[in-house]
């Protein structure tokens, strides 16, 4: 097979499009309908809990089947897997926009998360098989882009699509929307995606899977609902409960890893030094990330009197900041890489406290805008990276456990923001719109603090990658555990063998393109 240069194979640009079409599809999908919930709430009469439901049931369902979602596209085919969901969501989105009433509207989100779970862990596992080298880098990179900035662009589209009420459609647009492009995602992914033959080996994790969906549900239901009924003492039992849960969870899946078992989530990938500092900042950059989005989106709507299109308008410039860094970085000299994340952090600090003292004086639109900017290419510099170097650490071997990390983590991440530092701006503005500057100063002041936390984190991620790349970190553990994950010869338990796609990309023949499974 004719492969490109730089571990790009033939036809991978087609294979990228349809993985990130998908991914866009499924991070906007949240924003979108959040911009549209006025219009679902006077047309279809509901109540305030049950637009929470419609709302916020997508995140919930997601948080608690993504994990779940990875293993079992590892096990029995990222394509296969990726198939089923992207069918699911497509059809639940269909649902969605015709649901003639709140209940169907809300069984058909709860459907969408779910299939979502499905689909979205097998983005990063098809990336991480397919390319390889400076071409995976980029991937990477496109790939961070659209994870971190679906939110913002889904509120910008929101606004667009709510507003042009086509045909009379209305909010059932921001839903219906997704059929077409689901659609044709369906007919390009079978012909250009990899597959590969699952293993005869697979014994589902039952015990993990039950055991973490319900631990992840306990935890992230109540950060959902809890702030909108004022905390009762079942939502912190329930916080606990899950979080004790979890704990068990890890130390199931570890027994049961030792044992030669198959664990629904792999926590050696968090072994080889660096990782986990490097998931835990890129954590700290979506908490951030979902901390400036939420209050400003508020400030600018009960404060200033924005429309929700001006609203999603007012926030391009963070975006714009976001791609250049996201689509150019790579081609800076390698000795920058490393250290890039650990200077998108602070410039992200810094963006967001000057920030802070800008708006509690006014609004000065252009120098608002000019922050804006600075701090999304703060954000990619610190994700982009810190993402492309925790990939390239733990390798293929544990593509699958790092996507549902991610996934897993920056959701949780972005859902706590939401409480915390949503939080501290409706405890100073909920009642008193003439205090909205003051509560979007005192949230930005929290968001900037903990990226002072995350820049430390870079660093030590950065300190230990450098000892790793050049063979010296402590007892040889991490760099013998980077060669384990690469080694060839080397397959774990349960590794699965990849067959050539039916279309362009083939992973079985190219020898500097796609990867695959020892035969």
């Amino acid at each position: 097979m004719a492969t490109e240069d730089e571990g790009r194979p033939r036809g991978a640009r087609l294979v990228l499009l349809i993985l990130l079409v998908a991914q866009v599809m499924a991070t906007m999908d949240n924003s979108i309908v959040a911009v549209a919930t006025k219009t679902i709430k006077d047309d279809l009469q509901t109540s305030g809990a049950v637009l929470q439901l419609i709302l916020s049931g997508y995140t919930l369902m997601f948080a608690v089947l993504v994990v779940t979602g990875a293993r079992l596209g590892g096990d029995v085919g990222h394509r296969r897997l990726f198939m089923v969901g992207l069918t699911g969501f497509t059809a639940s989105s269909l649902l969605c926009g015709i649901a003639p009433t709140a209940g169907t509207l809300v069984a058909a989100r709860l459907l969408q998360g779910a299939f979502g779970a499905m689909m979205v862990p097998q983005v990063l596992s098809v990336i991480q098989i397919v390319f390889t080298g400076s071409a995976r880098a980029r991937a990477i990179g496109l790939y961070s882009m659209v994870l971190a900035l679906g939110v913002a662009a889904g509120q910008i589209a929101g606004g667009v699509i709510v507003s042009a009420d086509v045909l009379g459609s209305g909010w059932r647009a921001a839903f219906l929307v997704n059929v077409p492009i689901g659609l044709a995602l369906l007919a390009a992914a079978p012909r250009y995606l990899p597959g590969h033959t699952p293993s005869s080996r697979f014994r589902p994790d039952i015990v993990g899977i039950l055991l973490l969906a319900v631990s992840m549900g306990a935890v992230v239901a109540p950060l959902v609902f809890g702030r909108e009924q004022g905390w009762p003492a079942w939502a912190l039992a329930s916080i606990a409960a899950g979080t004790a849960g979890l704990v068990l969870f890890v130390r199931y899946e570890l027994r049961l890893g030792a044992r030669g078992g198959q664990p629904v989530l792999e926590i050696d990938a968090l072994r080889p030094r660096g990782v986990k500092s490097g998931l835990l900042a890129c954590c700290i950059l979506n908490f951030a990330f979902a901390g400036v989005l939420f209050p400003l989106t508020l400030h600018v709507q009960n404060g200033l009197g924005y429309t929700p299109l001006q609203a999603g308008l007012m926030f391009i410039p963070y975006p714009v900041g976001f791609a250049a860094v996201s689509l150019t970085w790579t081609r800076l000299p390698k000795r920058f890489h490393r250290p890039l994340p650990v200077a998108g952090l602070l410039v992200f600090a810094l963006a967001l406290a000057a920030l802070a003292v800008v708006v509690a004086g006014g609004w000065p639109i252009a120098v608002v805008s000019a922050l804006l900017l600075l701090a999304g290419a703060g954000m990619a510099a610190g994700f982009s990276t810190l993402v492309e170097q925790t990939a390239a650490t733990v390798g293929p071997r544990y593509a699958a456990a790092l996507s549902a990390l991610v996934s897993t983590g920056t959701l949780l991440a972005s859902v706590v923001s939401v409480v915390v530092v949503g939080g501290v701006y409706l405890a100073t503005a909920e009642n008193d719109p003439s205090r909205s500057a003051l509560g979007l100063s005192r949230s930005l002041w929290v968001d900037a603090g903990l990226l002072m936390l995350g820049f430390l984190l870079a660093y030590r991620t950065w300190r230990l990658s450098t000892r790793v790349s050049a063979g010296t970190a402590p007892n040889g553990d991490a760099a013998e555990q980077v060669e384990a994950v690469a080694a060839p010869g080397n397959p774990p338990p349960g590794e699965v063998e990849v067959e050539p796609a039916t279309g362009p990309v083939e992973e079985s023949s190219a020898p500097t393109g796609a990867r695959s499974a020892p035969r």
